[in-house]
């Protein structure tokens, strides 16, 4: 049997961890601090522990870490890092600076099943779902190359998005588990307001997520209307956009505070789903979600099929939503010219072949998850 990785556990399991093997809860709060405040790995190294218990850890457990590849720079200051995961598999996380943030674009699977026709990742198919280690240790590797682990040094990473690659309410436990460390005071303490889930709408998990969580969330909408979507958004097929909606006003409606609002992603793509008529279908749809809505031009790639949204009817497009009262931003397309841009992350999937038979299986057998006890605000 192998050491447990304990770079994945959040707080509630780490006590537990503890407590399997005889030590007080508290300690976990201690390694907590050390892994993802300190970013020490040398279980030695950790001062405020006993010598028998640190000794006890380097027998049964291990810090293990995925592998940066490499790590390229845009001309806009967007970093993209390809990183290594267990099997040899790769993924990519991005990181997008800007005047007053920094966001990191973390990935939650290898490839994604949902097979979105507009996006790169879906392309390559679906490989394997990322452990709770392999997501938060996208975060640590970031926070480490930029230093922010050293004293007194600026946090670079005020936003985590779980934008990057895979549908992460298809690995809900992970993910949650890799939420909740982001959101602890006693590892990255960002913001509820500053972690942001983006979904394309697998509802049971939705439906579960306010129940363990307090997130920002996203949902990956790109068409006003069913026809359209199940063309784009296969997932619609199962899950419609009525559903989908009432799902994510149900999530919101859990949350403590009452000025919560979902925001809502369209990807605008040329003669597609950019026209006014579909402007004006989506002001309907969304009039009874509090909600604000983020246009995304669509960033092209080989073998799509798509084009880029002309500037004349993205502007057309926002200025209908926002004459009907939406708050409406565009996102800035940056880090294109190394393929960081929202739906170009590819990274290197296995099993290509396997694609359409793994996105049926996992479509046919979403369940309801079974809410974890040791997990939650």
């Amino acid at each position: 049997m192998g050491k447990v990785n304990l770079l994945g556990l959040p707080l509630g399991k780490l006590e537990d961890f503890f407590d399997s093997i005889g030590e007080k809860k508290f300690r976990a709060t201690q390694l907590i601090k050390w892994i993802h405040q300190e970013g020490q790995r040398e279980f030695s190294k950790m001062t405020n522990l006993s010598k028998s218990l640190r000794e006890t850890l380097a027998r049964k457990c291990e810090i293990k870490l995925p592998e940066i590849v490499s790590c390229d720079e845009s001309s806009d200051g967007t970093k993209k890092w390809l990183i290594k995961v267990d099997g040899g598999s790769c993924i990519e996380m991005v990181f997008i600076p800007e005047r007053e943030r920094g966001t990191l674009c973390i990935s939650s699977q290898v490839g994604c099943s949902l097979d979105c026709s507009f996006c790169a990742t879906g392309k390559q198919g679906f490989h394997r779902d990322l452990t709770s280690a392999e997501i938060i240790g996208q975060l640590w590797l970031a926070a480490d190359s930029f230093n922010q682990f050293l004293k007194n040094s600026p946090r670079k990473i005020s936003n985590v998005v779980m934008m990057g690659m895979g549908e992460p309410l298809m690995n809900f436990d992970n993910v949650v588990d890799s939420m909740s460390l982001m959101l602890e005071d006693n590892a990255y303490g960002l913001s509820k307001r500053r972690v942001t889930l983006s979904t394309s709408g697998v509802l049971p998990m939705l439906d579960k997520l306010g129940d363990v969580i307090d997130v920002s969330l996203a949902i990956s909408l790109h068409a006003p209307n069913d026809d359209l979507r199940n063309s784009l958004v296969p997932i619609n097929k199962k899950y419609p956009i009525s559903k989908f909606i009432d799902s994510a006003r149900g999530y919101i409606e859990k949350m403590p505070d009452n000025h919560r609002k979902v925001t809502v992603e369209y990807t605008l793509i040329d003669k597609i789903n950019d026209r006014r008529h579909h402007a004006k279908e989506l002001a309907q749809l969304l009039k009874d979600l509090p909600c604000k809505i983020n246009l995304i031009p669509f960033n092209e790639f080989e073998g799509s099929g798509y084009k880029k949204v002309t500037n004349t009817a993205l502007n057309h497009f926002r200025d209908i939503l926002v004459s009907e009262g939406y708050t409406v931003t565009v996102r800035t397309t940056r880090g294109d010219d190394i393929a960081a841009a929202c739906g170009q992350l590819a990274g290197n999937v296995n099993d290509r072949t396997k694609r359409q038979k793994r996105f049926k299986e996992r479509i046919q057998d979403i369940q309801p998850v079974k809410v974890l006890d040791t997990i939650g605000l």
